[in-house]
């Protein structure tokens, strides 16, 4: 193993001040606050730095312009693995290393990413047993109550590129990630060899017919894990109470067929959107890959239908050959009349 998820998002932002108060009533708790910079932990460590536009620590050299996050820190669990991701990697980009023994680099394509040892704090979900007909799993107990999210750990993160393939390429065979699933006309679930989440990142599309797609690398939204469907809600209803809109391209509240992930994306001030996620499938290297259409691979529900989704499902999904593990642009002219 090497890559075991995520370690430290570092976001370019506008302002500081509103991204503080954003992320501590989604739930992650602040660390340190300077002039132009927030840190932020999820439950296992995971952080959040907050930059402002023009701040020395940004990373260099990254082609997104546009506020969000601008390079993805990865862990790595040991040192062999890091030494073997660093012999791969100084084939093809320049390397540098922080004073906290970060590596850090630019692919090819103008992603800003880095490496570095660490290991996440032990975080364990508790979820209330669930009664069902049939089954009793909670007897003579109510389920319990919380008031607010504790979201656990940065789940997974998403940009738009503008050649999926050759994204996936450098994934793949640079950094060892697995590809789990493509979504045709939509891009590529890429999962860490350490890792058994079903993706810590999604390769989207940048020419998908989607709100906010332009055709550039850019930032799309980040994912945090909480416990349960109850868990994600009940943050719904803590910003809800202190006046947070969702926007009119919102999906609400549903749940991912693809992934069979619950879902609650919050337009957030930092950039792009801030997820809520629980009950994501886990996968090991067993896992065959799949391809979907698009539009049946994006929710099973969601409370805010899309106008692209309000026909009958196309239930179209198979299982990969050898020989189509990359990025299937497939057919988006339905997803073009519908977005008109």
């Amino acid at each position: 193993m090497a890559i075991i998820g995520i370690k430290r998002l570092t976001w370019m932002v506008e302002e500081v001040e509103p991204c503080v108060r954003f992320f501590r009533d989604f739930g992650l708790t602040l660390i340190e606050q300077n002039d132009g910079s927030a840190l932020f932990e999820a439950a296992d460590g995971s952080q959040s730095l907050f930059l402002k536009r023009g701040h020395p620590d940004l990373p260099k050299g990254s082609a997104q312009t546009t506020k969000g996050v601008h390079e993805c820190v990865w862990a790595v669990d040991n040192a062999e693995g890091l030494e073997r991701l660093k012999a791969r990697l100084e084939r093809v980009v320049d390397l540098a290393t922080d004073a906290e023994g970060a590596v850090h680099f630019v692919t090819p394509f103008g992603q800003a990413i880095g490496l570095q040892l660490w290991q996440p704090r032990a975080v364990f979900g508790a979820p209330t047993p669930q009664n069902t007909v049939g089954r009793i799993a909670r007897l003579n107990q109510p389920r319990k109550w919380i008031d607010r999210a504790v979201p656990k750990r940065t789940h997974h993160c998403v940009w738009t590129f503008p050649d999926v393939q050759e994204a996936v390429a450098f994934y793949q065979d640079i950094l060892g990630f697995r590809i789990t699933d493509m979504q045709k006309g939509f891009g590529v679930y890429m999962r860490a060899d350490g890792c058994y989440e079903h993706h810590n990142v999604f390769l989207a599309d940048a020419h998908a017919p989607m709100p906010g797609f332009n055709g550039t690398l850019k930032f799309h939204h980040a994912n945090w894990e909480v416990e349960d469907i109850d868990e994600l809600m009940v943050a719904k209803n803590y910003l809800d109470r202190r006046g947070y809109t969702y926007g009119d391209w919102n999906w609400g509240f549903g749940r991912h067929r693809l992934t069979s992930a619950a879902f609650l994306y919050v337009p957030c001030p930092a950039g792009g959107e801030a997820e809520y996620g629980a009950d994501c499938d886990c996968v090991d290297d067993s896992w065959k890959p799949r391809i979907w259409d698009g539009a049946f691979g994006t929710a099973i529900y969601m409370t805010n239908l899309p106008d692209f989704m309000k026909g009958e499902p196309n239930w179209d999904v198979r299982y990969a050959g050898p020989d189509e593990l990359r990025y299937h642009p497939a057919e988006t002219a339905r997803l073009l009349d519908a977005a008109e």
